[in-house]
């Protein structure tokens, strides 16, 4: 692993259940998704900052790669660096769809579509619920 990726992080669920809440273990580790438009999910956050992983603290997302996709969850065109999140297929709705998770603690953060504007054509649909956001200073 090189020295500027952080060290893996895990956790028994009984500790994971103790950090979060019974929403955020829903979501994080039951791989499910929040409700489109929640309040407080950052999908309408407008200021410059980065966003963590709620289960580990690895930032994973800036706001100068966020975009307003429209679907009610932030949205992000790539991640902050290479390496961050880990990916899987995910068939939960009959289709096969690109899973992504935290690549520190394994913590589900959403979907990775092709979709998304230039200059990767990505989409990262993110649930905001497993998100911790720092504002710039």
């Amino acid at each position: 692993m090189p020295d500027n990726m952080p060290r893996r992080v895990t956790r028994t669920e009984r500790e994971w259940r103790e950090l979060l809440t019974e929403q955020e273990f829903a979501v994080g580790f039951g791989e499910g998704t929040e409700r489109a438009f929640t309040p407080g999910n950052f999908e309408s956050e407008k200021r410059k900052g980065i966003y963590h992983c709620k289960g580990c603290d690895t930032p994973l997302w800036s706001s100068e790669h966020k975009f307003d996709s429209g679907t009610g969850w932030p949205s992000f065109w790539r991640p902050i660096g290479e390496g961050l999140m880990g990916t899987k297929t995910d068939y939960k709705i009959g289709v096969a769809r690109t899973e992504c998770h935290c690549a520190t603690c394994g913590m589900h953060m959403g979907h990775v579509f092709n979709d998304g504007p230039p200059p990767t054509g990505m989409r990262w649909c993110i649930n905001g619920i497993v998100l911790d956001f720092r504002p710039a200073e």
